[in-house]
């Protein structure tokens, strides 16, 4: 079970991140890492709550429904299947930066930067997906759902011997999820822009 962020560790990094935020001399880097700070402690309770929701019974369903995502994205961000072929967590396979790279991929992608998205394809993505049928993929994308207007968190996943990285991603007249594949190289094996309610 995750250990949970103690009610007191949330207060006072919560306070310490308004402390940063309303300090006229305060630095704008201080404020950041107070943010990331926060953000972290809230993930572990949100764990925490989630392990102690499955303990109690509750479904992956009940929990999606609360989370306002889909069972199988509850599972995926904070389920700890074990791989059948071995019987340890699949979770400790994930790819260390797996999250961040993905971000910064996405990034590359939304302004249009097509090389540096291809920058770690593996050979058969590389072969498969140009910087013209990428930059011809997003323009699709953008006639779908409209101009594009920010990320959400990442959240990485195992799937077999791959790491899963999904990204929301908000446009004007609707939200696409951004999916990333890093084999065990690390290197890209797919990216797809999918409807965030497709398994």
């Amino acid at each position: 079970m995750t250990e949970a962020a103690a009610p007191t560790d949330l207060a006072d990094t919560a306070r310490r991140l308004v402390e940063r935020l309303s300090a006229p001399d305060a630095s704008p880097l201080d404020a950041v890492v107070a943010t990331r700070d926060l953000a972290r402690a809230v993930d572990q309770a949100m764990r925490a709550a989630v392990d102690r929701a499955r303990a109690m019974g509750h479904t992956w369903q009940e929990i999606g429904d609360v989370l306002g995502s889909s069972r199988q994205a509850a599972f995926q961000r904070f389920g700890r299947p074990l791989d059948p072929r071995t019987g340890t967590p699949m979770i400790d396979k994930i790819l260390p930066g797996a999250a961040d790279r993905a971000a910064a991929l996405v990034a590359d992608l939304t302004d249009g930067r097509w090389e540096e998205v291809r920058r770690d394809f593996d050979e058969t993505v590389a072969a498969g997906l140009s910087a013209d049928q990428l930059a011809a993929t997003w323009a699709q994308a953008v006639g779908m759902v409209g101009a594009y207007e920010g990320m959400g968190e990442p959240v990485p996943h195992q799937a077999g011997d791959h790491t899963i990285v999904d990204i929301p991603l908000s446009f004007e007249a609707g939200d696409l999820t951004a999916r990333v594949a890093y084999d065990g190289d690390g290197k890209v094996a797919g990216l797809f822009l999918r409807r965030p309610d497709t398994p």
